[in-house]
């Protein structure tokens, strides 16, 4: 019988290694499994941003203890992420037990992967692989594409017609707390437009909710016409204000207009040329204008058409010598007008002042100047205009000259080329660039497709700028055309009365603004040049309610210096005191130098006193050559005098109040006049000889004879820049005095008096026979050579 003998020792030793060893065979490659697992865990915390501390998972020896090796002793990973010694080679037991080989870090990989991407931009850039200028260049292009498709979608909520999308028509959509409806019509849109809408809207809410957090968008339970689900509904419009949109856009009557409009450029810096866009945009036009297509009458009777600036109307004004090529904007000789330079339009109501803001304050839209074809180019179009308004304006000119050979039929790019000429003019100082312009904004008026708007706008800065170069007449038509196609249009019909006085047309003038009045009796700026008018007819009195009633309505273009000097002339002639408030008030507001100094036409900084003597004009080689050949210029004059030539006119001025006062002029803005040195040679080959008196383009020279029982009104002269001397011929004994401000002195024969005549003074001569004397004007002593060569004639 056999016995039952224990196990050998050995063999259940070596049983229990090979089973302990296939358990930690088992317990390695679980733990390699879970170090895998941390991997996957880290990386996707990386993918969301990491975690909180307190959210960390446990890593490292918490939860992949090192792999011990047969003796029991922890591994290392090497720099590279193997596993060294004893790790390694149980590595490779495993590789060879179960095909697992050797491992590799997210690291390693990150490292290769950057290595790669540098080497191969180097390479890009080094071996020009990629042509970056045709990139750039397509991604201009989509960038272009992109932005006008979408604008063509926003088009749909263009509330201001100037054919996109921006803070303006935001502003009208929210009117200010709430959204009440929808102004796009889904009638007409494709399947993809409306779905585009939608989505549009969509995002438009999302923009409102961040930019306006306080605003709260009405739900789809309080909006009218709005489907949330399928866009929008039947063409429904917002209210604003508490009225319907259509209501709100349409335009007032003629006489509602808004009375602060822009005024011409020009007529504000009269010593330069301004580009321009002087069109107010809340100006609107009448309702029979609406149609583009319009028939206007042909331009063939503008003189200025399609002619050399040199070779067009005659009535061009002097200017100074110095100046080359180009025409400042000084005032013009007539100075006996108060347009020398453009004067401000209006368009009154009637109504108070704080109305009409309102109305101003809540609708206010920009001109519509492009049309269908323009809105097509209107990125081209802007970014020529923003080169002209960086003051880029040759490369300007280039842009806009291109687009209009590429779309001749476009006027938002043909106004543009004459803006553009129009700048590069005043840059260079060139009359003929200038003439250019001119017919550009003509051209531009002219294409069928044109805006009501641009035509307004394009035709009165025509106007302007004809003004500017003296071509009166030819401004003077293309304000008759303006009014024509706008003929309820106040302000236009205020500009063509100045541009009939500009002519010298009184009649003309005076049977616009009663035309004017007639509808706006209250037209501030219509009251002040009618009351003119009425004045320089020599009805003082009529005159008075209107030239004081423009002033008061303070409307624009009535605060000028020569109202108040028309106003106080009319009350002084009436014996009215008051005169002497107004000429008060014109002092405060800065157009006369002091009550008594009221010219207009003034240089600063001139010393300014009434009364002069030789010495401190420094002209007294003059005075004593005057005095010492007086009896020879006497003699001379005399013998004109009685033969009764007709050498002496009357005065012309409507300084008289009464009695006879002629004159016989001899030099004329420093000018001889004619031929009136023939009967007197002795007297001028004497005057030839001082510079400072017949190169006066500010001044004259002249004889002046009165006869008893005449009276000059208190006046002043137009200038502070000439002084004024009476050598006494034939001076009776008594009764013949001249005031100056408060101070009243008598002439003597063979003496000369000076004073400046810009101070108030007045004439009597009450004396039993005549009163002869020789005026001289001079320059003022402290006018440079430089202002004596450049002031323009008076």
């Amino acid at each position: 019988m056999e016995t039952c003998r224990p196990r050998d020792s050995s063999s259940t030793a070596s049983g229990k290694e090979v089973y302990m060893e296939e358990e930690e065979e088992e317990e390695v490659m679980y733990e390699e499994e879970l170090c895998d697992d941390e991997e996957e865990v880290a990386s996707a915390v990386q993918d969301i941003g990491g975690l909180n501390e307190a959210e960390k998972p446990l890593v490292g020896a918490e939860v992949c203890p090192y792999l011990r090796d047969s003796d029991g002793k922890p591994t290392a990973d090497s720099k590279n992420g193997l596993k060294s010694d004893g790790g390694a080679a149980a590595a490779a037991g495993a590789a060879a037990a179960g095909g697992v080989g050797p491992k590799t870090t997210m690291f390693t990989w990150f490292v290769v992967l950057a290595l790669l991407g540098v080497w191969s931009s180097v390479a890009v850039v080094y071996f020009d692989v990629v042509d970056y200028d045709s990139v750039i260049a397509r991604a201009k292009e989509f960038r272009v594409n992109f932005s006008e498709v979408l604008q063509g979608k926003l088009m749909a909520y263009d509330r201001d017609g100037d054919g996109d999308f921006d803070m303006e028509d935001a502003k009208v959509l929210l009117d200010d707390e709430k959204l009440n409806g929808a102004t796009v019509p889904k009638k007409g849109l494709k399947t993809e437009e409306t779905h585009d809408v939608k989505n549009i809207d969509r995002r438009k809410e999302k923009v409102i909710e961040v930019l306006l957090p306080d605003i709260e968008l009405p739900r789809e339970e309080k909006v009218p016409g709005w489907n949330r689900s399928g866009g929008l509904k039947d063409p429904v419009t917002f209210e604003v204000g508490g009225r319907p949109a259509e209501e709100h856009d349409r335009a007032p009557p003629a006489d509602t207009q808004d009375p602060d409009r822009d005024r011409p450029a020009d007529t504000q810096d009269p010593g330069r040329v301004r580009p321009d866009d002087t069109q107010d945009p809340g100006r609107d036009r009448p309702a029979d204008t609406q149609d583009p297509d319009r028939d206007r009458p042909a331009d063939t009777q503008d003189p200025d058409r399609d002619r050399p600036a040199d070779t067009q109307d005659p009535a061009v004004r002097p200017q100074p010598p110095l100046v080359e090529d180009f025409v400042p904007d000084d005032p013009r000789e007539d100075s006996g007008h108060p347009y020398e330079d453009e004067v401000e339009t209006i368009d009154t109501t009637g109504e108070s002042r704080s109305d009409q803001k309102v109305k101003e304050k809540t609708k206010k839209s920009k001109p519509k100047l492009l049309n269908k074809l323009d809105k097509t180019i209107k990125v081209e179009i802007d970014a020529a205009e923003k080169l002209r308004k960086k003051g880029k304006v040759e490369e300007a000119l280039k842009s806009f000259e291109a687009l209009v050979q590429r779309f001749p039929q476009s006027p938002r790019a043909r106004y543009g080329k004459a803006q553009a000429e129009d700048d590069v003019a005043e840059k260079q100082r060139s009359n003929d660039l200038l003439q250019r312009a001119i017919n550009s904004y003509r051209e531009a008026s002219e294409l069928p497709s044109a805006t009501p708007d641009l035509i307004r706008v394009t035709l009165k800065r025509r106007a302007e700028r004809q003004q500017f170069l003296g071509r009166n007449r030819g401004a003077l038509l293309t304000l008759e055309r303006l009014v024509e196609v706008f003929p309820e249009d106040l302000g236009l019909k205020n500009d063509l009365g100045v541009a009939h006085l500009l002519i010298g047309d009184n009649k003309g003038a005076k049977r616009v603004y009663e035309e004017v009045l007639a509808v706006a009796p209250g037209d501030g700026f219509a009251m002040v040049h009618y009351g003119f008018i009425l004045k320089s007819e020599n009805q003082i009195a009529e005159s008075i309610p209107y030239l004081k009633g423009g002033l008061e309505s303070g409307a624009p273009g009535t605060d000028d210096g020569r109202f108040y000097f028309h106003l106080g002339d009319a009350l002084q002639r009436v014996g009215d005191d008051s005169a002497y408030h107004w000429y008060e008030l014109g002092h405060q507001r800065g157009h006369f130098a002091s009550v008594w100094q009221r010219s207009l036409y003034n240089v600063d900084g001139l010393q300014a006193q009434p009364w002069w003597t030789p010495q401190e004009t420094g002209y007294t080689d003059l005075v004593k050559a005057l005095e010492r050949g007086w009896k020879a210029i006497r003699e001379e004059v005399l013998a004109v005098l009685d033969l009764k030539t007709g050498l002496f006119m009357p005065e012309e001025e409507n300084l008289r109040e009464r009695g006879e006062w002629g004159q016989y002029t001899l030099w004329q803005q420093g000018r001889k006049a004619g031929d009136a040195c023939r009967s007197v040679p002795k007297t001028c080959s004497l005057l030839e000889r001082f510079p400072e008196a017949t190169n006066c383009k500010r001044g004259q020279i002249k004889f002046s004879v009165m006869q008893p029982g005449t009276h000059v009104w208190p006046h002043t002269g137009p200038t502070n820049c000439r002084l004024r001397m009476h050598l006494g011929l034939v001076v009776p004994e008594e009764g013949c005095r001249i005031r100056c401000t408060n101070q009243t002195r008598a002439w003597e024969e063979g003496k000369v008096l000076i004073f400046d005549d810009s101070f108030e003074h007045e004439v009597w001569q009450e004396a039993a026979s005549y009163r002869l004397i020789l005026i001289v004007d001079v320059w003022h002593p402290a006018l440079s050579a430089h202002q004596r060569q450049t002031l323009s004639p008076i």
